[in-house]
């Protein structure tokens, strides 16, 4: 069927992009993550930051308190339209992710506040006994013209934070917990 025979209801479908990998719970394994996940934004002309940020934190976290002897954790990325979604499931469903501020002296504890900050929205889900899903989402957007910046390959970017507004998010497993910027 060509352009001109399709009709007004016929659209440009987008592919759904996923990859998947199961990684030791240890904090080589968290490395591995974020230097595996930038590689496949890479490969799908996608901007790097702010999603390599909330990687390295969400695997940090499964490497850190998600951690079980024998039992690895699994990196997750989709992007789904304009959405990218991050996940990261371990075997630690007792172990749910708590939005505290920890005291100034204490020298971790800020990693989900740096990914409520960083991304549009945020959660946690059960996955299948005994499996937690952490999950983060950022959109994406195709710049405006005069928002083009050198060196972007596919033109793509995450949009500011100062700019955010409501939206959809994609068709994806449901959460439980999600924490919204909006």
């Amino acid at each position: 069927m060509n352009q001109e025979t399709a009709g007004p209801e016929a659209q440009r479908v987008e592919p759904v992009r996923n990859f998947s990998v199961l990684l030791s719970p240890t904090p080589r394994g968290a490395r591995l993550a974020r230097l595996l996940a930038t590689e496949q934004l890479r490969s799908w002309d996608l901007p790097l930051s702010p999603a390599d940020q909330i990687v390295a934190e969400l695997a940090n976290n499964a490497a850190t308190h998600g951690r079980v002897p024998g039992r690895n954790f699994r990196l997750t990325l989709y992007v789904v339209g304009d959405t990218l979604r991050i996940e990261v499931t371990d075997t630690r469903d007792d172990r749910r992710p708590l939005l505290q501020h920890p005291a100034r002296e204490v020298e971790s504890g800020r990693g989900l506040l740096l990914i409520d900050a960083l991304a549009d929205r945020w959660g946690s889900a059960s996955g299948p006994r005994p499996r937690k899903i952490v999950w983060a989402e950022l959109r994406l957007r195709e710049p405006k013209p005069e928002e083009s910046r050198s060196g972007a390959a596919s033109g793509l970017f995450q949009e500011p934070p100062r700019r955010k507004k409501p939206h959809q998010a994609p068709p994806l497993p449901p959460a439980e917990r999600a924490h919204s910027r909006e």
